[in-house]
């Protein structure tokens, strides 16, 4: 596997670069900024793939799946991280990897899903590599969730569904933030924070997001 320090178009100095253009586009919490410069994003594609890894664009990973882009894997990030370190994150499709090593930096546990095996058994490696011990993954649906660790601090979609599944909203914690893709052909990222008082919703901007889907594949 690729080296973890990269070399040539993966060196620090092109990760560097990346995180002076997610500066410059609004990302300001240090502890965001310091897990993505930790965080090798070329170890998260195919090696053909790696001298991309630091653009700020969405990269394919196989499955129709993507790696997302940098800015967004870190918008949500800073978003998940608003009302202080979580104790206890969702994630809803683990993919390549990529947003569970990053939440490994900033979370005290985090529990991740990924319907589709092959990526699945390929990200559990490189978290390996990259010893994420407080990461714990599992092949299910993420329209599911992960009852058996509910409720969560933090529920994170990387995949849109069409309209906000109820059994999530049910796992989550009193002041818990559900962060999600939703919508068909035009998406929003929705936060939605359980208060004292019910769930307040707030729409946070356009995305793109690949569609979020049901059951599980081997």
């Amino acid at each position: 596997m690729t080296d973890l320090r990269g070399i040539g178009m993966t060196s620090q100095r092109t990760r560097l670069r990346l995180i002076e253009r997610l500066k410059a586009q609004g990302i300001s919490d240090e502890r965001v900024l310091q897990a993505m410069t930790d965080t090798p994003r070329h170890l998260f594609v195919d090696e053909a793939l790696a001298h991309r890894a630091y653009e700020d664009t969405a990269l394919p990973i196989g499955f129709n799946q993507t790696l997302s882009q940098p800015y967004i894997v870190a918008r949500m990030t800073e978003l998940a991280l608003l009302s202080g370190r979580p104790k206890r994150v969702l994630e809803l499709g683990t993919g390549s990897g990529y947003q569970s090593a990053v939440l490994s930096n900033v979370a005290e546990e985090v529990y991740s899903v990924e319907r589709i095996k092959p990526l699945l058994d390929k990200a559990r490696v490189r978290l390996r590599k990259l010893k994420a011990r407080n990461v714990r993954c599992k092949h299910g649906d993420g329209f599911e969730g992960w009852e058996e660790f509910a409720p969560f601090d933090v529920i994170l979609g990387a995949a849109a569904p069409e309209t906000v599944p109820e059994r999530l909203l049910s796992q989550l914690a009193p002041g818990g933030v559900l962060l999600l893709p939703v919508g068909g052909d035009s998406q929003k990222l929705v936060r939605i924070q359980l208060g004292d008082e019910g769930f307040e919703e707030t729409i946070i901007e356009d995305v793109f997001f690949v569609p979020m889907l049901e059951g599980l594949q081997r």
